[in-house]
């Protein structure tokens, strides 16, 4: 057999080099060019009709019809949304796994020693969806009738009064502790796997009250099944026009919203990542989300608000804020 001469062992070398890089591209799946090609997972790291699901149907359609593939969401719940999470945080960075989180991507590293992804290293923000007001609700037959009762009955009653949530970490669950912590009381925490069992078991009368957001509240006020003591926002909500805020009852300091966010894996290429908050921009500013939202008590945040800087310089803030309240309730 004649060697083959130099040329043609370059060119050789050079098409192995080319197929190489084909076949890396297709095994990674990333292809920033012809993205997206495919179906988007949209992981939700909390239970199917919760507050967080809600919010990522709401912009799920309007961001499919964008994208022109359908966004697909993903329920994986457990563990205050850090299953969800870290599932996310370990996906192929190609654009086709996104996480939507709330205000527990910021506390996580606080409430869990072994967390399993960091929040900031391994992900890629793509932008602010929502903040989310919450209200203090209490069971129908939960003997205080206004928040400043309610506030009453909790410290002269602390021992008795039972409190759900939906989980360690999630966001009733940090309400809860921001209300007790600043009420200098600790009442019994009854955990749910979900706001949707707590909120069945407040309303059947199980546990005194929760701390939930008005995405999973609004509806059960509107219906007189639970009692609205207040909402911790700043000022009074279009939604609930007659609920009193907790600073009208005396406790300016229990005041929180829940802000969502959509991430991707760290290397997801930044081409993606702008096709994805484009898409996001495109759907706060859809008339059916902004009407969706208002019905909840909600809204979509500012334009400015929806990039991946806004929700980057956010979240590393809510990191270093809730560390120090967590932290101090711990007695760290």
């Amino acid at each position: 057999m004649t060697p083959a001469g130099p040329r043609k062992t370059a060119a050789y070398i050079g098409a192995l080099a080319g197929l190489g890089l084909i076949l890396a591209a297709c095994s990674s799946g990333a292809d920033p060019a012809n993205y997206p090609e495919d179906d988007i997972d949209v992981i939700v790291p909390f239970s199917a009709g919760g507050p967080t699901d809600t919010v990522t149907r709401m912009v799920a359609e309007p961001m499919s019809e964008e994208l022109g593939v359908q966004l697909v969401v993903q329920n994986v719940d457990g563990a205050g949304g850090t299953v969800g999470a870290g599932q996310a945080a370990t996906a192929e960075p190609d654009g086709y796994t996104v996480l939507m989180h709330h205000i527990g991507m910021s506390t996580a590293p606080a409430l869990y020693d072994d967390l399993a992804y960091d929040p900031v290293a391994d992900f890629k923000p793509v932008g602010l969806v929502t903040e989310v007001p919450m209200t203090i609700v209490g069971s129908p037959d939960f003997e205080p009738t206004t928040f400043e009762e309610f506030v009453s009955h909790i410290q002269e009653n602390a021992d008795t009064v039972t409190m759900a949530h939906a989980g360690e970490g999630s966001a009733s669950n940090l309400c809860g502790l921001l209300l007790m912590d600043a009420l200098g009381v600790e009442v019994t925490a009854v955990p749910y796997d979900g706001t949707g069992p707590a909120m069945g078991e407040l309303v059947g009368g199980q546990v005194d009250f929760m701390c939930d957001q008005t995405t999973n509240t609004t509806g059960q006020i509107e219906a007189g099944k639970v009692k609205a003591y207040a909402v911790t926002t700043p000022e009074r909500i279009e939604a609930l026009p007659d609920l009193p805020t907790t600073a009208e009852g005396g406790q300016p300091d229990i005041e929180v919203s829940v802000w969502h966010g959509l991430y991707v894996p760290a290397e997801t290429p930044d081409e993606v990542v702008t096709q994805l908050t484009d898409a996001l921009q495109v759907a706060l500013a859809d008339q059916m989300v902004i009407d969706q939202m208002a019905d909840l008590g909600t809204a979509p945040v500012a334009a400015d608000q929806a990039t991946p800087e806004a929700h980057a310089t956010l979240l590393q803030e809510q990191i270093e804020s809730w560390g120090d309240i967590i932290g101090a309730g711990q007695g760290g």
